[in-house]
Formats: structure tokens, sequence, C-alpha cells
């Protein structure tokens, strides 16, 4: 066949395919409606799918899992552009209470469809610049938004993109024990914030059931956030955990993998108060608490025996008295102390002297009274690199007892099990190198001046 009659039937063919194309009457239902027509159609589904589920709606907001946890939010969208909150969102500043509030939202229109609340709620602690949890996002706060656009739905969940930063967020069905539960899960995210008397370390274990690696744990409670970092000597493996809680544990993103396994599901042991993540085969993974530091270092071998002078000192009032490892035990303890003096006495200073010509001691200043001397011996325990100060007298009486206002506070120094000693890298206010002192059976930690 000729070139010249093949281009004429193909043209003819693509011809006939165009005016079928025209005639076809899905493409013409696609485009009976005008943009804004469209726009009002997505408007009234969206509102529609809000106010159909009886219990209302719950989301799991991770505003960025690269540094972030997830707080979960339910809605009870009301007819009348009323919505019913509550969160498990809590910080220093906005304790979660699970308590239901009341404000407004709007389905607006712009380029698509958005669900707005336009009223404070809960939702709107993260969106709060001012309300940050890390030096990083100051200025930033929690990342959030209080503006969802509309994407559809899928297998009973609505589908929304943030404003923010495009995130997905997905709203799924509520039911009436979601409301209850979360009381329950603001309960299991203060166990794992842990309490003034929790041991002050964490680990994170990996079983890959047939040997157990060890993490340093360092979360940011605010944050709900952690990075775990091997504790294999040279490695340098580690775990993001951006954890969100439930009425049991708490989920982490992503999953930790082990094995092959994806554990992304951590349930409170209240007995260990561990957190659990089980696999097959032996597998898990476990956020634990401990009163070891993760790293020990030989810092302690400058107090002992033999060894140059050394003061150290803690000054309430002045800048290491905001040092980040200033434990809330500690503080609690001292605070006992000045409840339990006369009124207008209180503490000054507390300070270890090493190696002094009159011994070792801890030396207790007041303002309104005298001083009090603690004399201890120094012994070195190598095996748990540490320190024991064991008492000797107080103020040079052998048979005196501790002082009733002192014997709280002093016995977490004088710790049988010994304290652990660290050299900071960091400085508060003067150029004085910073030490820890952190007892090995408790939670008290004291942050020190080298003087």
């Amino acid at each position: 066949m000729k070139v010249k009659y093949i281009y004429k039937y193909l043209i003819i063919a693509f011809a006939a395919i165009v005016l079928g194309a025209c005639t076809n009457t899905e493409v013409d239902q696609k485009f009976d409606q005008t943009p804004t027509e469209r726009l009002n159609a997505r408007k009234t589904e969206l509102n529609d799918l809000l106010l159909s589920s009886q219990e209302g709606w719950k989301a799991v907001y991770y505003t960025d899992s690269t540094q972030l946890g997830g707080f979960t939010h339910i809605f009870k969208f009301l007819p009348d552009g009323k919505v019913d909150m509550a969160s498990d969102f809590s910080d220093s500043k906005h304790e979660g209470d699970a308590i239901v509030k009341r404000s407004q939202y709007e389905i607006q229109t712009g380029s698509t469809v958005s669900l707005v609340f336009t009223t404070a709620n809960k939702i709107h602690l993260l969106s709060d610049s001012n309300n940050y949890p890390t030096a990083a996002l100051v200025g930033k706060g929690y990342l959030g938004d209080f503006q969802f656009f509309y994407y559809g739905q899928e297998n009973g969940e609505i589908i929304f993109r943030t404003n923010r930063n495009g995130h997905e967020l997905r709203f799924v069905k509520a039911t009436a024990q979601d409301w209850t539960d979360l009381a329950e899960s603001i309960v299991i995210n203060q166990n794992i914030t842990g309490t003034p008397t929790s041991p002050l370390f964490r680990l994170v274990e990996i079983n890959d059931g047939s040997s157990i690696e060890q993490f340093e744990f360092n979360y940011n409670t605010n944050a709900r956030f952690g990075v775990a970092t091997s504790l294999v000597p040279n490695s340098n493996k580690s775990i993001n955990l951006a954890l969100s809680f439930t009425p049991t544990g708490a989920v982490v993103k992503p999953a930790v993998v082990v094995k092959g396994q994806k554990l992304s599901n951590f349930v409170y042991d209240e007995t260990t108060t561990n957190f659990v993540a089980t696999g097959t085969g032996g597998v898990t993974a476990t956020i634990k608490f401990t009163n070891t530091p993760p790293t020990l270092t030989d810092d302690y071998k400058l107090l002992l025996p033999g060894r140059s002078t050394l003061a150290f000192g803690y000054y309430p009032g002045d800048y290491i008295e905001d040092a980040p490892t200033n434990s809330q035990l500690f503080y609690e303890e001292l605070d006992k102390i000045n409840a339990l003096l006369p009124a207008g006495q209180f503490v000054t200073s507390i300070q270890i002297y090493t190696n002094h010509s009159l011994g070792n001691f801890i030396y207790y200043t007041f303002s309104g009274r005298s001083a009090i001397f603690h004399y201890v011996d120094i012994i070195e325990d190598a095996a748990g690199k540490k320190i024991i100060l064991k008492h000797k007298s107080w103020s040079g009486n052998t048979t005196a007892p501790a002082p009733a206002f002192l014997a709280s506070f002093d016995s977490h120094l004088v710790d049988p099990n010994g304290i652990y000693v660290k050299k900071e890298s960091f400085k508060m206010g003067y150029t004085n190198t910073v030490y820890t002192f952190t007892s090995s059976s408790s939670s008290f930690r004291m942050s020190v001046w080298l003087l």
C-alpha cells in the first residue's frame, strides 16, 4: 500500500477516536459543574462526614516524627459549627487532663476545601510558637496546624494534609471508649516520664533472640521523642523513637526493626516499669529505667586519697542552681532542709572537700546559723567506677547523729552503694568546670562548680 494511503487511513481513524471521546458521557459528567460548584460539593461532603460519626473522630497527630512524637486528639463535631475536643497533650506549661473543651470550627473553601479550627482549643497548643519543647524549636513551637486540607476518604477514614508542611493526617472514627481511654494514655505518658524518685537514666535493650544490644536513650518528655545510641564500643548505630501513647503503652514511629520484624507497640509493665515490644522467636525491644549511668567515666579518680586538694560547691540562687543535670529529687531534698530549719535560716552552700588538710568532708553553710562539717572517708569502687563517702563524724563528734534537718539530704551523698562523678562539658555562668555527683541508689543528682 502506498504511503499516502496509509496516512489517509490513519487520519480517519484518529478522527473517529476523537469524535468517540467527545461523546463519552463520563467526561461530560466530570465537567458538568463549575469549579465553585465542585468546591461546594466537596464542602458538603466533608461536613456530612464530620457529622456522621456518633462518637466523633480521633487523630494521632505527628507534626514532625523526625523530632517530635504523636499527640492524640478526639473531636466531636456538632451541626452548629461547634466542636468538642480533648487531647493527651501535655508539657511543662499545659498538662493533659482529658477534659473536653468546646470551641468553633469552619469548613472553608479556597483553592481547595479545608477544616479550620477557628477558636482556641487543644489543637492550637501545637501551633503556638511561644510553646516549644526543644531549643531547636524556639519560635516554632510544636510545628502544629489548626487548618487541614481535605483530600478525601479511604476505608472509613478522612484524609487531610497539614497546612504547614503537607504531612498526611487521618481521622478515624472514635468510640466511646476512646474518650475514656484518653485519661489512661496521659497516665502512661507520665509513667515513661517518671517521678522525682524514678531512676534518672534510660536504656533501650534490643534482643534479637540470641544476643542483647544496649542503647543509651536520651528522651525529651515534652517532645515525646528520643534518640537511642548504641553502647557497643566504636558503634555509631542509633535509633530515633517518636512516641505516642495508648492506655496500655507507647507506639513508636518508625517501628524498631529487629531481625526483619517491625516492633512498634511497647506495652507498659507495671511491675518492672519497663515498656516492652514483643516479636517472635525471642525478639524484643525494651525501654527501661536504670540508676547506673549508661556511660561510666574515670572522673571519680580525681577525688581519691593521695590526689590534689579539691573543692566543689553548690550555691542556691546562683547560676549552678539552673544546671540541667540537677535532679528533681535534689531540689526537693534541698527544700526539705530549709523547711525544717527555724524561720530566717536557710542553706547558702553545699561544698565537698577532698584531700584537705582537715580531711575529707561535706561542708554545709547557712544564713542565720553556724556551718556544719560532715567528715567522711573516701573509698574507691573501681569495678563500679564510683566512690563511697563513708561517714566518720559530724563536726568532729564521732557519736553524734546526723542533724535532723540534714539527715535525708545527706544520706544521698553518703550512699553506701556509692556515688558517680562526672565532669560536664557545659559551663554555668562562670568559667569554672562543672561536675555532677549522682547517687547510685536513687535519683539524687547534684551539679557543682570546681572551686
